[in-house]
């Protein structure tokens, strides 16, 4: 009830809302809707009351709460629970935890802080307490193996543009799935890690982390001029959860597209926001340096690379430099 009646207030806007159009609306005493407001109070929800208006919500809580991960949501099919965690090492290490244990398709780990945030390449994402969006997405989805890295490029479209409709930034994908500002700094990364069995995928782990309020003096010096958030950005801060929402519904609406689909609208939609295509780039494998022009993604998610000699390369994996 308590999520009805927050709703209520939501969709108002800055406008008043009397105790007694909440009733009518959803059937309950206009004691209930006092104590039920009571109770958003004590989680950290501001309101301005009127005895002849009645209450318009001023305030939410800075922190990241289920109830308004699932607001902003809306009404998904890709989440079915949400965990929030003060503190963890990683969110992608609860989330294959609780894989094991039988959690369902849908379940969303997130965290205030990490304190060993898991980067692509092995590499740590600096995760500081209330500064971002640290979160993993435990799926299910009926796959092979082979097909499972087309999810992370699905899991980019869809915050790419999740985060451009909210924010406004420009903010572009370089392959496969980091998500970079104009410049050229890194602003969010995606790890998609799958767990299978006689070639199907048994669960997937689908991590992000968004640098949303993070400044200058909070990066350490091998990543000045290289990362960036939102609030660098754009000089504005954002409310987290409404921006964890945004992600989940973009998400849920590509997932279903794919699954209806396959893949060639989401390969189409991320050439459009792709920095990489055009572009001239390198990338070194442990048997070749290759370098030349990104022409296109191909049908499988592979990036295809016009080299100096005319040759066309298919890059499957790595990481890519743009020059």
């Amino acid at each position: 009830m308590k999520d009805a009646i927050l709703a209520c207030f939501l969709e108002a806007g800055d406008r008043f809302v009397s105790g007694e159009e909440i009733s009518r609306k959803l059937d309950v005493s206009r004691t209930a809707v006092w104590k039920h407001v009571q109770e958003l109070k004590k989680r950290g929800y501001r309101f301005e009351s009127s005895p002849h208006k009645g209450y318009r919500l001023t305030g939410r809580p800075d922190g990241l709460t289920a109830e308004a991960i699932r607001l902003a949501a809306g009404p998904v099919s890709i989440l079915h629970d949400v965990i929030v965690m003060d503190e963890v090492d990683s969110t992608q290490t609860v989330g294959h935890r609780l894989a094991a244990e039988g959690a369902p398709h849908g379940t969303l780990v997130t965290a205030e802080a990490q304190t060993a945030g898991k980067g692509r390449m092995g590499r740590t994402w600096l995760s500081p307490a209330g500064k971002g969006i640290w979160m993993s997405l435990l799926i299910r989805p009926p796959l092979p193996v082979s097909l499972a890295p087309q999810m992370t490029l699905v899991a980019a479209v869809a915050l790419c543009r999740a985060l451009r409709r909210e924010t406004g930034a420009d903010i572009g994908i370089k392959w496969p799935n980091d998500l970079l500002s104009a410049d050229g700094r890194k602003l969010c990364g995606i790890l998609v890690e799958s767990v299978g069995e006689d070639e199907r995928v048994r669960h997937m782990v689908v991590g992000v982390g968004i640098d949303c309020h993070l400044e200058e003096k909070d990066y350490p010096p091998e990543l000045a001029g290289k990362a960036t958030s939102l609030y660098l950005l754009t000089g504005r801060r954002f409310d987290r959860a409404a921006l964890a929402g945004a992600f989940l519904k973009e998400f849920d609406a590509l997932y279903r597209l794919y699954f209806a689909e396959g893949f060639d609208p989401i390969r189409t939609l991320w050439e459009s926001l792709s920095v990489t295509i055009g572009r001239r780039i390198c990338h070194r494998s442990a048997d070749r340096l290759t370098e030349g022009v990104a022409e296109r993604m191909d049908e499988r998610g592979g990036l295809v690379v016009r080299t100096d000699s005319g040759e066309h390369v298919t890059l499957l994996a790595g990481e890519i430099a743009c020059m």
